[in-house]
């Protein structure tokens, strides 16, 4: 558990407070960030302003989730989950193990990439989870890497729990780290689109104003 003067839960009201100490396992975790609003705003917030406000994009998601899970005994770690470039946006998870198996908390646009139960017997078996989830609006399947874990403990004096800046420094963080191909190029040139039905489920619920448009920088 954060032991710093500045951990989230000494800047919260007896309310708030009381709403994160109830968030006592992973799957109650995702079903708080369900409840929050998709926002597709480009602005990275840390878990005290995802908690107030109860707006979050998938950064903003998993940082809360890693620091609800850092309370109740998980290290707070994040991977990101890496497209082809232009082609579609990255996805942020805040991953866990239990029982010896990785499972993950993530807040997304689309359906298919939120919640993973603790089944996996690595990180790359978690990831690849996610791929036939992890597709584009015109129904392009575009993960293709994922990155080395980052544990936010590094960022506890940057007061990454409370401070939105730090969120920014995180983001920047997650550029640099050693990225572990999924795919092969055979293997891209060999890939099918999304049937129409999938493309639909996962897409049930989104915002519109937050789906990446492909081939624009």
């Amino acid at each position: 558990m954060p032991s710093l003067e500045h951990s989230l839960e000494r800047s919260l009201t007896p309310a708030e407070l009381d709403l994160f100490r109830s968030l006592t396992t992973p799957r109650k975790i995702q079903d708080f960030l369900d409840t929050v609003k998709y926002e597709p705003e480009y602005f990275n917030r840390a878990p005290l302003r995802v908690l107030r406000e109860r707006t979050a994009h998938c950064l903003d998601g998993a940082l809360f989730a890693a620091a609800a899970l850092q309370r109740i005994g998980h290290p707070p770690l994040v991977i990101d989950l890496l497209p082809e470039p232009l082609v579609d946006d990255d996805h942020v998870l805040a991953i866990f193990q239990q029982n010896g198996a990785y499972g993950a908390v993530a807040k997304s646009n689309f359906t298919g990439l939120r919640y993973r139960e603790p089944v996996f017997r690595t990180r790359r078996e978690l990831v690849m989870s996610y791929f036939e989830d992890f597709f584009n609006s015109r129904g392009q399947k575009t993960l293709r890497a994922y990155t080395a874990p980052l544990n936010l403990a590094a960022f506890d004096a940057l007061r990454w729990e409370t401070d939105d800046a730090a969120a920014d420094l995180i983001e920047a963080r997650l550029k640099e780290l050693r990225q572990f191909p999924v795919l092969t190029p055979a293997m891209i040139r060999d890939l099918s689109p999304v049937d129409r039905g999938k493309l639909e489920a996962g897409l049930l619920g989104a915002d519109r104003a937050g789906l990446f448009k492909p081939g624009i920088a």
